[in-house]
């Protein structure tokens, strides 16, 4: 793709960096394909092809981002299903990163807009203050019926009906491996999901130490930065993602790392960009380091080597979340763990489609985020499984608040049947 940007415009290193994204795309439409948005939408404007138009125009001419450019960008997923299909290797995820950092600081959106971001900017990456959040969206569900935005109506749809007591596993400390020790290893507890379900962390605690990890949890870490970062809110994103970049690196300077673990995939394709993120910063070598440690906990385990297990009798459907698979680009993995472990594994029709979670998307993007889930419930249910399994806090809340087929972790499982308890999740079902 030809671009015209001046040698001004081309000083700034973003802007270098989208100039030489842009010029990699052919336009061939591929990407269309594969786009959930524009299959459900039918806008070239709502697939990749479209956006790059528009972020090409927005950027060359150095205007303020209009309202019909944020409302294209807005409604893109950020599921990089694009880039898998790309044959010509387009960082997208990078270009319409740049497009939403350039809205945010161009472009005014109307009041409830701005509230409605800031609160979600202001609550989500503290997880007590997500706690408390969630306990007022149980007090105010029976009335949602009375709230005009259903945006509104969709954050009190999501709060769990129950909400799991803080885990100590949670807090500063060192599980030592147990027999001999294998690996260090730092777990990144996250920031939502801590809230919404302790469950993943102390299953994945327990299965790391039975395979002789010593597994540190860093004083100091947080949110990753990823929510904020995809809201275009590059300071917040930054100051949360350095905050976490700094605990780590104190335990590889206290003690050495063999990696960082990361069991929410969404968190982990961020952590592993850091290196992009933050290559004009002070500290980028150490965030460079930080995204070389940086393991999905299902590339840890095919590592560690995990036991044969026998044959549970369960069926199980794998959904891949796509910041597993389009943005880690880890596909089997999953699949081969949970085989091995004695499950069977299948999957639905057109696993390389986003089920609408996508961080915050499902809350502000409601009516397109409804539609990728009922689309995705159906293709799951259509396998007669007895549990789901996937990799992604979002996903598991997405997928569970559209069916009665309890969703479970695929941590969570292998945890289970290397000697763990039983998921809680499955307690009801009689598995």
């Amino acid at each position: 793709m030809q671009t015209t940007f001046t040698a001004d415009q081309l000083k700034d290193p973003a802007t270098a960096r989208s100039n030489a994204i842009l010029r990699s795309c052919v336009h061939c439409g591929l990407c269309t394909a594969t786009c959930p948005t524009y299959q459900v939408l039918g806008d070239e404007l709502d697939s990749p092809r479209g956006r790059i138009y528009m972020i090409k125009d927005m950027l060359e001419q150095g205007r303020p981002a209009d309202a019909r450019t944020v409302r294209h960008i807005d409604r893109c997923l950020s599921c990089l299903a694009c880039m898998t299909t790309c044959p010509s290797g387009v960082q997208y995820r990078h270009l319409v990163d740049h497009a939403r950092e350039y809205i945010e600081q161009t472009y005014r959106r109307p009041l409830s807009d701005r509230v409605l971001r800031w609160i979600l900017a202001q609550i989500l990456p503290h997880p007590m203050r997500f706690r408390l959040a969630l306990l007022g969206a149980r007090i105010g569900r029976p009335f949602a019926f009375l709230i005009p935005d259903r945006r509104i109506r969709a954050m009190l749809a999501m709060a769990p009906r129950h909400i799991p007591p803080v885990s100590r596993n949670d807090d500063p400390q060192v599980f030592p491996a147990e027999g001999q020790r294998r690996l260090r290893v730092a777990l990144m507890t996250g920031c939502a999901q801590k809230a919404l379900n302790t469950d993943i962390n102390d299953a994945t605690i327990r299965l790391l130490r039975r395979l002789g990890c010593e597994v540190v949890i860093a004083r100091g870490q947080g949110c990753c930065g990823a929510l904020t970062h995809h809201m275009g809110k590059a300071a917040w994103a930054h100051a949360t993602a350095a905050r976490s970049i700094a605990a780590f690196m104190a335990e590889v300077r206290a003690g050495g790392l063999d990696a960082v673990v990361i069991n929410t995939s969404g968190c982990g394709t961020t952590i592993k960009d850091y290196g992009h993120m933050f290559r004009a910063d002070p500290i980028a070598a150490d965030a460079a380091t930080v995204a070389g440690l940086a393991v999905d906990v299902s590339e840890l385990l095919v590592r560690l080597g995990l036991p044969q297990g026998a044959p549970k009798g369960l069926r199980v459907a794998y959904h891949a979340a796509c910041s597993l698979q389009h943005g880690q680009q880890v596909r089997t993995a999953p699949k081969d763990l949970l085989r091995r472990a004695g499950f069977e594994v299948v999957e639905p029709a057109d696993s390389h489609l986003c089920c609408g979670s996508a961080g915050t998307y499902n809350l502000l993007q409601p009516e397109i985020a409804a539609e990728l889930k009922l689309r995705k419930v159906r293709t799951l249910e259509a396998r007669a499984p007895q549990v789901i399994a996937a990799g992604n806090i979002g996903c598991m809340m997405q997928i569970g608040s559209g069916t009665g087929i309890p969703v479970v972790h695929t941590v969570e499982l292998l945890d289970w049947a290397t000697g763990g308890p039983q998921p809680r999740a499955l307690a009801s079902t009689g598995a």
